[in-house]
């Protein structure tokens, strides 16, 4: 989800068949003009036949206003091998251009799964990077010698407005402790870059894990850590700076996917502390955006039996972010 000129833009995979996440699955879309209010009709952004093209990571540029979406496509029902796509809008999410791929820019022969996001990505504003596009991603890789594929995480990134691409940091922790998988960022006031990633299957007692990017997302400052503040089951997050704070959108409750609770840092990720409780009920991914200086935006998966019925945006007053 981002806000591009007036508008809020929400994305989200239209799985015509199954909840399954391949498929015939396409990229699809939902504009408002009211700051999430009312919504207009669902529009689909990206099609590619009965191929899956998933995984949306939208970022809006901060000099031109552009729209860039990042999405990735399994073939064939195959999950493997998965490529990577990006179009633009110019017109705040009205219309988007063909999906062109870029595949060969950005991930390299070895690697085999591929996922973009999903969530927001972001553009740089701090030191000689501003106005770079960054994009989390992770994927899963061959070691050499191995016949085992292991998983890691990643951001790509632009810095022509979307035009061309490149790898940005690799995180391939060794060891069983940590599989990296889904991966959101936030660019910190220092211009350090924050990634808080999905640990999916990991020995680590935490489904979640923290590392700091230096300023501009090429190399990790240090390796990543389980965070065990942020407790909850095994599923994607989202981070965004909001005012002064750090905060954490996802579920809560350690043994299933429900409490969608936000988490606030006060010191740039060191330490978490418990914010608003948005739903008691089943609850699943979510993306956070500014609808305003003072008022987040917390898209999310909601329901009364799964988590998996609809999709809701609450509107949270800053001032509620108290640590």
């Amino acid at each position: 989800m981002v806000r591009a000129g007036g508008a809020v833009v929400a994305f989200a995979e239209g799985r015509k068949d199954s909840l399954a996440d391949d498929g015939d699955i396409d990229v699809v879309a939902r504009r408002s003009l009211d700051g999430g209010c009312t919504w207009g009709p669902l529009r689909v952004v990206a099609d590619m036949g009965r191929d899956t093209i998933g995984n949306p990571a939208p970022v809006v540029h901060p000099g031109t206003g552009r729209l860039t979406l990042l999405t990735s496509r399994n073939e064939h029902g195959v999950m493997a091998h998965r490529r990577v796509y990006v179009q633009h809008s110019d017109d705040a999410g009205r219309t988007f251009s063909t999906p062109r791929e870029i595949t060969g820019q950005v991930k390299p022969d070895h690697w085999n799964w591929y996922g973009t996001g999903p969530g927001h990505a972001i553009a740089l504003r701090h030191g000689p990077h501003a106005g770079r596009l960054l994009v989390p991603g992770n994927h899963s890789y061959l070691p050499p010698g191995s016949s085992a594929y292991r998983s890691g995480a990643h951001a790509l990134y632009s810095d022509d407005a979307g035009t061309t691409w490149h790898l940005g940091y690799v995180a391939q922790p060794s060891g069983d402790a940590l599989r990296l998988s889904e991966n959101t960022l936030t660019e910190l006031p220092d211009g350090r870059i924050y990634t808080n990633v999905r640990d999916d299957g990991g020995t680590a007692p935490a489904t979640r894990a923290d590392a700091y990017l230096a300023p501009g997302g090429g190399r990790l400052l240090s390796p990543y850590r389980p965070e065990p503040g942020l407790t909850g089951p095994v599923v994607q997050g989202s981070t965004l700076w909001a005012g002064d704070r750090l905060v954490y959108s996802g579920p809560a409750d350690p043994g299933a996917r429900r409490d969608l609770t936000l988490r606030v840092s006060t010191d740039h990720g060191h330490t978490w502390h418990p914010g608003p409780r948005l739903t008691s009920g089943p609850s699943a991914y979510s993306d956070l955006v500014l609808l305003a200086p003072d008022t987040l935006g917390v898209l999310h998966e909601a329901g009364t039996r799964s988590p998996y019925e609809s999709l809701t945006l609450t509107r949270v007053p800053v001032s509620q972010l108290t640590g």
